[in-house]
């Protein structure tokens, strides 16, 4: 599910056939806060939020990240399920704040698109060769996940989504609406989201958060 509204009609759908017990476990990437809330709504159940990362290829190789809100005990529950498909299930205390986590998770995720985008229209207006480049540069000091999964399709003008750009828009507004309600400045996932908005205002929504340079590149004028 892509967004909090969907998981609350999915919960008001399920409660009146839930069983004492009965444990729920929540991947999607929703509102911390009203995790809790739901959470705390579901007196006789126990609740594990648990979003993941590592994109399309680490669902498919049963490889991804998962950040688990919840008790300890309800998540040693869950652990052999999780176990399937993640190699990383990291406890990292109440309900809700797997999502927090989650949240940490994007706020880097589209900071070192923006910093690969950047880095690979400088290098094409450089006059450099992008792949030798990015051979050069993906296991030093400046490598991420982002550039070396993302960086060869930003190259190829390969814009199959491991994840959309609407999708990362719903996962940046709740970065944004969670930022302030704790008061923490985060300028540049304000740009990220207004550059993602343009993109989707001129119909590029369906394709990869990595098309993030196609904004980039018409500020450039190559765009």
């Amino acid at each position: 599910m892509s967004d909090t509204p969907d998981v609350v009609e999915v919960i008001e759908g399920l409660r009146p056939h839930l069983q004492p017990g009965q444990l729920i476990v929540d991947h999607s990437t929703i509102s911390p806060f009203e995790t809790r809330n739901l959470a705390a709504s579901l007196s006789d159940q126990s609740w594990l939020d648990a979003p993941v990362s590592g994109g399309s290829e680490g669902a498919a190789r049963g490889t991804l990240s998962t950040m688990v809100g919840g008790n300890e005990a309800d998540l040693e529950r869950a652990r052999p399920n999780l176990s399937a498909y993640s190699t990383n299930i990291t406890h990292l205390g109440p309900v809700g704040n797997g999502q927090l986590a989650k949240l940490v998770n994007q706020i880097l995720v589209v900071g070192n698109q923006l910093a690969a985008s950047e880095a690979l229209l400088f290098a094409e207006a450089a006059g450099l060769d992008l792949p030798t480049t990015l051979d050069a540069i993906k296991d030093g000091a400046a490598g991420s996940w982002m550039l070396a999964n993302r960086g060869p399709q930003m190259i190829a003008n390969d814009w199959r989504p491991g994840f959309t750009i609407n999708l990362q828009q719903n996962d940046l507004r709740l970065v944004l609406d969670t930022a302030d309600e704790l008061g923490t400045p985060l300028p540049a996932m304000s740009l990220i989201f207004q550059l993602y908005r343009g993109l989707q205002a001129a119909g590029h929504g369906h394709e990869g958060n990595h098309a993030l340079i196609k904004a980039l590149k018409q500020l450039a004028g190559s765009g």
